[in-house]
């Protein structure tokens, strides 16, 4: 796990814009995986940028997100599929028909449908990028505390404190789901590379269990410690309860080096 620390969220967010730029650059048929919630937007509107500016084309990507709400029409504006619309998809130049969500609509089996969107996935080559936040308990994705490692796409029932921290974003009378579909644990760890991103205090626990915890269920995101290419991207707030800081700043500076040296290895 390589953890690379920056001063605030907007580098964090720069980062992680140059990784799936070289991505999209580099492989003429690139599969990226997506994430929403409020972390990620930043990321977006750095993509956005660069596509108006003419530097990036999303032509020849698919796209997979991580999870969608149970029970949530496309069109409402509490699915992730209008927050992709309305944050990516609207201001790029990419296929819509080949940008995926796990959906699961009324009266259709949740078991099917997430054993249909394994094999999307599988057909498209599998995901080259998958960009992640983490939820405050841990979660990536919606895969809760006590998720198993080896889960793949699937129904869950969102904890509380997932609901309390969602809660914002949804008015005092209107429906918030219960349920979500989601990637599994073992689906994100079949990506090539993971990029998780991070910022702000309410995290840090939640990192430091991901980063120096053990291996555990009640963490889903330490899954990532298994994981060949995983990358953090913190700011200094979420790294805050880190102990090796120095460390993580010692290795970065030394794969700037040999990058230097030798160039890029992504295995894209």
């Amino acid at each position: 796990m390589q953890v690379i620390i920056f001063d605030d969220a907007q580098h964090v967010a720069t980062h992680a814009a140059e990784w799936v730029a070289e991505l999209l650059n580099k492989n003429p048929k690139p599969v990226l995986g997506l994430a929403t919630g409020s972390t990620p937007i930043s990321l977006y509107q750095q993509l956005v940028n660069k596509h108006q500016a003419g530097q990036l084309s999303f032509k020849n990507t698919t796209s997979f997100n991580l999870d969608e709400y149970l029970g949530i029409d496309a069109s409402n504006a509490q699915s992730y599929r209008h927050f992709m619309n309305e944050n990516l998809f609207d201001h790029v130049d990419i296929d819509i028909s080949k940008t995926f969500l796990p959906t699961c609509a009324q009266g259709e089996n949740p078991r099917t449908q997430g054993l249909k969107y394994e094999q999307q996935i599988k057909q498209a080559g599998g995901v080259d990028l998958q960009i992640l936040g983490i939820g405050a308990n841990g979660h990536i994705g919606f895969n809760e505390p006590t998720s198993s490692l080896a889960s793949r796409t699937r129904i869950k029932t969102l904890t509380q404190q997932t609901l309390n921290d969602n809660s914002r974003l949804f008015d005092k009378n209107e429906f918030q789901p219960t349920l979500a579909m989601t990637m599994g644990i073992a689906t994100i760890l079949d990506a090539r590379y993971v990029l998780l991103m991070a910022t702000g205090e309410s995290k840090a626990k939640a990192v430091k269990d991901m980063v120096a915890g053990p291996l555990s269920a009640i963490c889903p995101a330490s899954a990532l410690q298994m994981h060949e290419n995983a990358i953090v991207l913190l700011d200094k707030a979420a790294a805050s309860q880190l102990e090796e800081q120095e460390y993580y700043q010692w290795a970065h500076d030394q794969n700037i080096m040999i990058n230097q040296e030798f160039g890029l290895y992504h295995n894209y």
